[in-house]
């Protein structure tokens, strides 16, 4: 990921200086700010191909930061990774909905999260699929305009639901465990957090509302997208 511009928003200035060093040793650019006021202004100017935000921040909290981050147009797109020592499950959930595109929890893993960055940016330059509009139960995926409709309703999704939805349509009525899907959509290894999938699932389902359904837990197997025939 030689080139890539990561923008660290952290107040603690040795994790800081870690996750710096170690993104560095991979060719990346990165910079550190530590508030959130500052990464707002950092991005304004210079934007980012990823942002990795703390949330027990200084005045605003990383919630607040993501928040404003997937409301302005010209950055709604940027890849966010939360990384804090808050790791309950609510706090999680919350991060997800707000558009964060991953969590991790401190204490962290240099070498993981350096992973899951390389991760996601694969994923921002990967070519289109083939097939570009999936269209079954009542949800359309529309890859080349990155759009998302369910129910003739337009659904804003985060880049990683978006993934996760195109995944499991174009798998329709077969089973994909979440080792599977977590290999597949964030392309990282399958023993890091299973849990990440529960979430986005609950998340995508929620989003999507009655054509949401069709999203179906396969009890000690995975998920799968029923396909229009089935029960």
């Amino acid at each position: 990921m030689p080139n890539k511009n990561i923008l660290i928003v952290e107040d603690d200035r040795n994790i800081s200086k870690l996750i710096k060093f170690n993104l560095e040793k991979e060719g990346c650019d990165a910079f550190a700010v530590p508030n959130g006021e500052d990464a707002l202004e950092h991005l304004e100017r210079f934007s980012a191909d990823l942002v990795i935000l703390d949330i027990m921040l200084p005045k605003m909290d990383g919630f607040e930061v993501c928040r404003l981050i997937r409301q302005d147009p010209k950055l709604k797109n940027i890849p966010i990774i939360m990384l804090t020592a808050k790791g309950e499950e609510v706090d999680r959930v919350v991060g997800l909905e707000l558009g964060a595109d991953d969590y991790m929890v401190k204490p962290f893993s240099p070498r993981e999260l350096v992973l899951r960055v390389k991760a996601i940016l694969r994923r921002g330059g990967a070519p289109a699929a083939v097939k570009e509009v999936l269209k079954a139960g009542g949800i359309v995926v529309d890859s080349a305009a990155h759009k998302v409709t369910a129910g003739k309703k337009d659904i804003e999704l985060t880049p990683m639901e978006f993934k996760l939805l195109k995944a499991l349509m174009e798998r329709s009525g077969r089973v994909q465990s979440r080792e599977q899907l977590l290999t597949d959509v964030w392309d990282i290894a399958a023993d890091v957090d299973t849990r990440t999938i529960d979430t986005h699932i609950k998340r995508l389902r929620e989003k999507l509302g009655k054509p949401g359904d069709a999203i179906s837990t396969v009890r000690g197997l995975g998920y799968k997208f029923r396909e229009d025939d089935e029960d």
